[in-house]
């Protein structure tokens, strides 16, 4: 009898320190990730001072490196080089940088890809990354959230019988990297979320999903879209 009282007795006991594990763990993981992620960044921006000749390094001058001036380094080169942009001068000098880039074989492959990437990403009337949809993917049963990247293929158009959209399809927790699909423009599903809510979504595996209806929309005009009967992609 006295066993069976004590073993009621740590019962309780457990459950709240097991209780109590898991409330810190939820605590700490979020925060330790942040500062390990922040710690990367700033670790790595803190590399680019050694660019510096050895005597203009802050080891040399003042004795101990400087946590984050790395960053700071990177944010006043931005700052100048879109202030110089900004500029008739500016202009001028960028133009003949590009020129002269877009001449040598193989840089000229690489740059102006990566400059059409980024003109595009983050130019105000650019719509890649703009408009999360979802597609059947990896087959008619299932479904996955892709990100839209282009509405006019070119000769891809031109040569299928259906009017077809570029989507990138991320990978999950690692949106970084994906695959990019042709899909029919009438098979996707155009939705309300944020790319950001989108990206939370994937990363966390679908834990955290976005509230429905989204705050910024009145319960009466979240009416409910219908799913489309679609084409199945794989016939």
């Amino acid at each position: 009898m006295t066993d069976d009282l004590q073993q009621t007795g740590k019962r309780p006991l457990m459950a709240r320190l097991r209780r109590y594990l898991i409330t810190g763990l939820v605590i700490w993981i979020p925060l330790g990730v942040t500062l390990f992620v922040i710690q990367l960044f700033i670790g790595y921006m803190d590399g680019l001072v050694t660019v510096f000749p050895r005597s203009w390094q802050p080891a040399q001058l003042v004795g101990f490196n400087i946590p984050g001036l790395g960053v700071v380094l990177v944010v006043l080169i931005l700052l100048f080089t879109g202030f110089l942009a900004s500029n008739y001068l500016g202009r001028i000098l960028l133009s003949l940088g590009n020129e002269l880039l877009e001449h040598i074989p193989l840089v000229r492959s690489i740059y102006t890809t990566a400059k059409q990437i980024s003109d595009t990403m983050f130019s105000n009337t650019g719509r890649s990354f703009r408009k999360v949809v979802l597609i059947r993917y990896p087959n008619r049963d299932t479904w996955s959230l892709a990100f839209q990247t282009g509405e006019s293929l070119g000769e891809l158009n031109a040569k299928l019988p259906e009017h077809m959209v570029s989507v990138f399809v991320p990978t999950t927790p690692n949106p970084t990297s994906g695959f990019l699909l042709m899909v029919p423009q009438d098979d996707m599903i155009e939705l309300q979320m944020s790319v950001d809510e989108a990206l939370k979504m994937i990363i966390s595996l679908g834990v955290i999903v976005p509230p429905w209806p989204p705050a910024r929309q009145s319960p009466g005009a979240a009416g409910g879209d219908t799913v489309p009967e679609l084409a199945d992609p794989h016939r």
